[in-house]
Formats: structure tokens, sequence, C-alpha cells
């Protein structure tokens, strides 16, 4: 109860118990963006509180929580819900533009988490070209009494999360810290469903570029290893605010939930690892093509150089007899033309068998 005492004065403190809340619901303001807004008390949502002001100002009286969803908001309707809720100007930038890298920033009693979000996208033969991961982006603004979530990319939705974790009012009931867990865990498992999905990817290109002729796929292992990059760029990165989210106290985070969070620092590791492995081992195949290549290569060159030698006795009987000097051996015989070919059949013979034995052809 003095914790949620504390939360009200922090959040009445942060508006200046000025004058009273803007209605963004009501006033059209995100209009466009606006996914899903609800308020949150007890772990439960208030079915009965459908006025975004009175909502906003029980949740800065410490009586609960607003969770705003908002998907992929132009800078006017971020600088209306900053002015709002006083968020610093640098998180909102960071909010306007997509691609930031996976992060977590304090802001006074704010915290600002950028999480990269992954989706696996099917396809049917891996081709050059093929787009195997798709990624987008998750902002959350956590502050006292308040969730904000900013949306960027087709995919990620969060609807489905907030439908479950309504069914789970104990891990509502964490409050604004709570809810950041719950849509961490959310990405996490994301990243290891793709993962996945992608080790059948790198396990179909493996067995398909040792088999014969298998350096003509190169270029898709290549694909495939720009893409696996896509997904350690958004794995890799989220490993720091994890592990601070795990060990460092802030007033939105409850001990609890602490721990919750180090059960998804150690899945993100192991996805970490995974995704790690996937680019070693497609480097590795990658340059086990670049040696097929070569030794097909190789092989090419033996074929030409021994039917060079085979096609070069001939030509060069072919040629001394070409000179048309007078004395010459059997020249004047009459069989010596029919000697002469069998001579360069035998010799052709002769060398033909000799590289094939040597496995030249």
């Amino acid at each position: 109860m003095g914790a949620t005492r504390r939360v009200g004065r922090v959040f009445a403190r942060r508006s200046g118990n000025g004058p009273p809340p803007l209605d963004l619901v009501g006033s059209g303001k995100l209009d466009g963006a606006l996914v899903d807004w609800a308020y949150y008390r007890d772990g439960k949502r208030d079915a009965r509180t459908d006025s975004y002001v009175d909502a906003l100002q029980r949740a800065r009286r410490g009586e609960g929580f607003v969770w705003i969803g908002l998907f992929q908001p132009d800078e006017h309707q971020l600088t209306v819900i900053g002015q709002e809720f006083g968020l610093h100007p640098l998180a909102l930038e960071d909010a306007t533009e997509a691609h930031q890298r996976p992060k977590l920033e304090r802001y006074d009693d704010v915290l600002f988490s950028v999480l990269k979000t992954v989706r696996y996208v099917p396809h049917g033969d891996l081709t050059a070209t093929s787009e195997v991961v798709e990624s987008g982006e998750v902002m959350v603004f956590c502050g006292p009494g308040f969730v904000i979530t900013v949306r960027h990319g087709d995919h990620g939705e969060l609807a489905g999360l907030r439908q479950r974790l309504e069914q789970q009012p104990d891990r509502l009931a964490a409050g604004p810290g709570g809810v950041l867990h719950a849509i961490a865990d959310h990405v996490v498992d994301t990243y290891l469903d793709v993962a996945t999905a992608v080790q059948a990817d790198i396990d179909l290109i493996e067995t398909e570029i040792f088999t014969p002729r298998g350096w003509r796929s190169i270029d898709r292992v290549y694909q495939l290893k720009r893409e696996v990059l896509e997904l350690k760029r958004a794995v890799a990165p989220l490993t720091g605010p994890m592990r601070a989210l795990s060990t460092v106290r802030h007033p939105l985070i409850a001990d609890e939930t602490r721990n919750y969070f180090r059960d998804v620092d150690d899945h993100l590791i192991r996805v970490k690892e995974q995704v790690v492995s996937f680019d070693e081992l497609l480097s590795s195949i990658l340059q086990a093509g670049l040696a097929q290549v070569q030794v097909s290569e190789n092989e090419d060159m033996r074929r030409i150089s021994a039917w060079v030698a085979i096609l070069a006795a001939p030509t060069l009987i072919a040629g001394i007899y070409g000179m048309n000097f007078d004395n010459m051996p059997e020249t004047r015989t009459r069989y010596g033309y029919f000697v002469v070919l069998l001579v360069m059949l035998g010799v052709c013979t002769l060398l033909y068998r000799l590289f094939k034995r040597n496995r030249w052809l």
C-alpha cells in the first residue's frame, strides 16, 4: 500500500497537479495509431472505468495503471503523448524513428526500452533472394501509473499478449514492471521459435551443399547467412538490457519480477548462443562451398589438360607430315597413311588409359 501511495505521489509530481489530463482517446489526437487502451487495478481490467480522463486521474492517485498501445504513431501524436506523461524528448525521438538497436534507458523514474521483434517468413524453396527473417520493433515507456507501447512493423502484435495477461491477474498486479516483463518474455519466446525454424533451413542447405554439384547452391547459403545476421542483430544487443532488468533495482520492478527477468535472460542467452552457432556454421558451409568450387575448377582444368595432351599427339604427327619434305619416312609407301593413323590412334588410346587411371578423366 505504501508503494502504491509513493507511485501516486511520483506520478502527481510529474504531472505537476496542473490542469486535468487531455482526453487523448476521445479527442481523436491518436486516431490511426491507437490500437487499444485499458485501465488496470489490482491486476484486473476495470471495465467500469470507460473514461480515459477518469482512468488517468485514478492512476495518478496510485490506484492502478493505464496501458496504451500504439501502432506506428507519427511525430505529432508522440509529442502529444510526451506532453501528457512527461516523457523525455530523446526517448520520443527514438520511438518516432524505427530501426533502433535493442536498449534500455532510464529517464528519471521512467524506463524506456527498445526490443526487436522477429518473424519467420514461410517459403517454399529457399532461393538467393528469399526473405527468411522479418524484423520490427516494440518500444515500451514504463512509468509510475502507465505503460505505453509503440509498435513498428506489420508483425509483433501485442493484442494477444494483453488478452493472456488479463487472464493472469497476478502478473498484471505487478504493475507496469509486470507488463514490461511479459512483453520481453513474449519477444524472446518468438526468438526461440524463429531460431528453430531457421535451424531446419540450415540443415536442408547443409545437406544440399555436400551433394554433387552442391556448390551451385552457394548463393543460397550466402542469403541465409544474411538472414541469420538479421536475427543476430535483434538478439545479441538485448542481452545487456535483460541483464540490467534482472539485477538492477528500480521502483517499477518488484523483486519477484526481477526473478522472472532472470528467466527471460536465461532464455535469451540460450537463443543468442544458438544464433551465434548458426552464423559460424553457415560460415563453415560457405567456406566448404567455395572449396568445392575450387575442386570442381581443378577437376575441369585436369580434364581439359588431359584432352589437350591426347589431341596434341596426333596434331604433332600430322604437323610433321604436313611439312611436305621429299625425304620423309613412309611417304611413298602404299599403306603409310593407314600406318600413321594407327600410330595416332594407339598413342591417343595409351594417353587416355593413362589419364583415366590417374582419375584425370
